[in-house]
């Protein structure tokens, strides 16, 4: 799945691939300004909050580096039948940010077609699981204080200007649940200076930052983080922790009385790490990740027109003979081989028109997009989830 953002993302940051994530602090700017109002602005933002009952943490706001209490800017919307249902007050957080403050939106993927689809093409991109937040900070505001993060990001300035500071690790990729508690900053200044319009920064995991309008005047700020968490040896080992409870040895008690039967252990852990490699931990990673969410199709409310397919990693396609095999988020499907055309098709993460998809996959198209369908590894294209894709991925048949 080509997105213009990847595309984008990647020639401001000289890469060609995933491969350089998490290798080392680099920025650069797009050379696509319209591409940058397409992916978020700051009325978007607002009127996505305005649109739903969101809580903390989901939607949160700073002020002069504290955070101001949702009783301030939320509020309980009665409905006739005494209905209530938490809200935020759009004119007390109009309010705030005329003064000078910060919203956050946690997982705006959640929320919006667009920041869904650009996590998923990041998921397909990168093979690690992506959310995005968002950031709006007004006039003089300050930003969250001095930190890291457990996870690489991938910052796009959206709209105006924010000045950054990014120093060097004081612990190398440090982990959320680490033996060493990582709180004292590095005093190594990689770079500080000002984020504009366009302008892209990779942070790998573990780099200190912090991120402010203080002192620059009247004005805004509009970014997005897409947060990266790459697998680590601790997750593979953790992994391996699963499935040593296939082998009867390791569901046995510890017996501190006679022995504990350390040899005979580190004997069948030996041979368990033999058996289970870090690849495999990866590929069974991908392949045993949860479906994600989406409309249901329900042929009461219309045919199936567009399909898109939406599981959090590219699906595996395997030919065997005389049938195919669609392998992701734990499921495997087994289709007749002449099926190949339409699956390539329908898997390729493009949104999919099936009357035109026919003469370029066959008439069978249909038949596999309502077994994918049906199987959730495809999704309804409703108008909602296509605003996501359009301009910014091709679809499959263009």
């Amino acid at each position: 799945m080509e997105h213009r953002l990847i595309n984008a993302v990647e020639t401001a940051l000289g890469w060609s691939g995933a491969e350089e994530l998490g290798k080392g602090f680099v920025r650069g700017t797009m050379d696509d300004p319209a591409l940058v109002s397409r992916i978020m602005t700051p009325n978007r933002l607002l009127d996505i909050a305005m649109r739903r009952s969101l809580n903390r943490p989901q939607f949160r706001c700073f002020q002069k580096g504290e955070e101001v209490h949702p009783a301030i800017y939320y509020t309980d919307s009665v409905s006739p039948r005494g209905q209530s249902i938490p809200m935020v007050n759009m004119r007390s957080l109009g309010k705030l940010l005329q003064d000078g403050a910060t919203v956050i939106m946690d997982q705006a993927n959640v929320f919006d077609p667009t920041m869904e689809v650009a996590c998923r093409a990041l998921q397909w991109w990168s093979r690690e699981r992506v959310q995005v937040n968002a950031y709006l900070t007004t006039n003089d505001a300050a930003g969250f204080p001095l930190h890291w993060d457990d996870h690489d990001v991938v910052i796009v300035q959206l709209a105006g200007e924010k000045e950054w500071e990014v120093r060097a690790t004081s612990r190398n990729v440090p982990m959320y649940r680490d033996s060493d508690p990582n709180n004292t900053p590095s005093d190594e200044i990689i770079w500080s200076g000002i984020m504009r319009t366009g302008d892209v920064m990779h942070i790998p995991r573990g780099h200190w930052h912090q991120a402010t309008r203080t002192g620059s005047g009247s004005g805004k700020s509009l970014h997005v983080t897409f947060g990266i968490t790459k697998r680590t040896g601790a997750s593979w080992l953790a992994w391996l922790g699963d499935w040593c409870r296939e082998h009867e040895i390791f569901r046995h008690d510890l017996d501190r009385w006679h022995g504990t039967g350390g040899e005979a252990l580190t004997a069948a852990a030996t041979r368990l790490v033999g058996e289970r490699s870090p690849a495999d931990f990866l590929a069974a990673y991908e392949q045993e990740t949860t479906l994600p969410r989406h409309v249901p199709y329900l042929d009461i409310l219309g045919p199936l027109d567009a399909v898109v397919c939406t599981t959090h990693f590219p699906p595996r396609i395997q030919e065997d003979g005389d049938t195919v095999d669609a392998v992701a988020s734990g499921k495997k499907l087994t289709l007749a081989a002449k099926a190949l055309p339409a699956l390539r098709l329908l898997l390729s993460g493009k949104p999919v028109e099936l009357r035109r998809a026919e003469a370029v996959a066959g008439a069978e198209v249909t038949e596999v997009a309502e077994i994918l369908v049906k199987e959730e590894l495809c999704a309804v294209l409703t108008p909602e989830l296509s605003s996501g894709y359009t301009d910014l991925v091709t679809n499959a048949v263009s």
